[in-house]
């Protein structure tokens, strides 16, 4: 799973419409694609505490399927935020 942060240097790259058509349209062909989304605004819960607003850290995510972490870092080219110099997280899903 790739985790977008919204702190990329230069957001308007990051969230240009265009270099995300062409990045997912990559990530389709590669036959590797598991889908994903933007991610708004919510609430953090937690037991006897009161709600809060969520962070705005994440700004979206990608399911792609890879043999390895290493392997998941190759998707990680042409990526808007990656490209735009913000941080992407490469995370492992537990296999079910």
């Amino acid at each position: 799973m790739l985790l977008m942060h919204e702190d990329a240097n230069d957001p308007q790259a990051a969230d240009d419409p265009e270099r995300w058509r062409q990045y997912l349209a990559r990530l389709r062909s590669s036959g590797r694609f598991d889908g994903g989304s933007a991610i708004g605004s919510g609430e953090r819960f937690r037991k006897g505490h009161p709600s809060q607003p969520s962070g705005r850290g994440l700004g979206g995510f990608i399911r792609v399927r890879a043999a390895s972490l290493q392997e998941a870092e190759g998707f990680l080219v042409g990526n808007p935020v990656f490209e735009a110099g913000g941080t992407v997280e490469v995370r492992e899903l537990p296999q079910t």
